[in-house]
């Protein structure tokens, strides 16, 4: 049993995200998957969609759910789902850093995992005076 990994985004952001991370690790070693708000959605008509794709990555240790934008549909969706009873932790400003780093370290309990994601997409910013 392992912690599924639900990114809630945008349309177009969570696919893309995942797809880089699938070809970047090979395999990714965390169920996930990619649950895209269009942006004419109706939350109340997609949340049993979003709880359905919640229950599709559980692997029995809850899921961590990653949001591209704090306060936007796609964030205020995984805050409903959040509260169905399925352990949730949740993480926004989702970036391909955070993702990668979330599957690095794919042993950790759900508790331990928002850190992680937030150290990833914290040091994957980098200035660069060139």
């Amino acid at each position: 049993m392992s912690v599924g990994i639900l990114l809630v985004t945008h349309e177009g952001i969570g696919s893309a995200l995942l797809a880089v991370a699938t070809r970047l690790l090979s395999a990714l070693p965390l169920k996930a998957e990619a649950f895209e708000v269009p942006f004419d959605a109706d939350p109340d008509a997609i949340l049993p969609q979003a709880s359905a794709a919640l229950r599709r990555v559980d692997g029995g240790h809850g899921v961590l759910v990653l949001t591209d934008l704090y306060g936007a549909t796609p964030s205020n969706l995984a805050a409903r789902v959040a509260h169905l009873g399925t352990p949730v932790r949740r993480v926004s400003s989702l970036n391909l850093p955070m993702l990668l780093r979330v599957m690095n370290y794919a042993e950790l309990e759900l508790d331990e995992l928002p850190a992680i994601a937030s150290a990833g997409a914290r040091n994957g910013v980098i200035l660069d005076d060139a």
